[in-house]
């Protein structure tokens, strides 16, 4: 029988925190929320290795460095909400649940099905599911605190720009070919500020693409 929890203390000794992730609610989270429920069951042994799992269907659960890096850079308080973008099965709304108020996870329906039951097993009471397509985020539990995309982004839809508070914090993976860069945008006088935080890879979900103009 696979000791998950051991592999849950190397995923993070191994991979979180030699990225530079010292915040310790980021690293209490991701010790204790089990990753292995949070994949498909013939996954569930890749759970805790440095890599994108495959969900199918151009999505992917983000490798533990790129979440856990997202978090630090978004520096989630717990009087926070949060919406997760295409939180799959719902492990990163797992993690966000640990360090925010509340958090609104936004997916498909049958993304959201395996969601509900696994957070369900860890009593995850914080986490309220919404379902529909995530490139529309959640309007009417909103405006957010901070809102992460967990996946690969060519252009970031206005309507999850919308949804941020004034003040508020966004972390997105902007994709360019094959080269990746994380950013942290703030929203301050309704206008988007972006830094650069870290490179990654993930591959670009549909419904964040970038609009391709017509050529005759």
């Amino acid at each position: 029988m696979a000791d998950y929890a051991a592999r849950r203390s190397t995923m993070v000794d191994t991979q979180v925190r030699p990225s530079d992730v010292t915040k310790f609610p980021i690293i209490d989270a991701m010790m204790s929320v089990p990753r292995e429920i949070f994949v498909p069951a013939d996954r569930r042994e890749a759970a805790y290795l440095g890599e994108n799992i495959d969900l199918g269907g151009g999505r992917v659960l983000l490798e533990p460095r790129t979440l856990a890096k997202m978090l630090d850079g978004l520096d989630i308080r717990g009087d926070e909400l949060v919406m997760d973008v295409a939180c799959a099965q719902g492990y990163s709304s797992a993690v966000i649940a640990e360090m925010a108020e509340a958090v609104v996870a936004v997916d498909e329906a049958d993304r959201l099905n395996g969601a509900q039951e696994s957070l369900g097993q860890i009593n995850a009471d914080n986490v309220i599911l919404h379902e529909g397509n995530p490139a529309e985020g959640a309007a009417e539990h909103g405006p957010y605190d901070a809102i992460v995309v967990e996946g690969g982004v060519e252009e970031l839809p206005a309507a999850i720009l919308d949804q941020l508070k004034d003040g508020g914090r966004i972390a997105c993976l902007f994709m360019e070919g094959q080269l990746g860069t994380v950013r942290i945008g703030y929203k301050i006088d309704g206008r988007m500020s972006w830094r650069f935080a870290f490179n990654a890879s993930a591959p670009v979900m549909p419904g964040f693409e970038k609009k391709r103009a017509f050529t005759f």
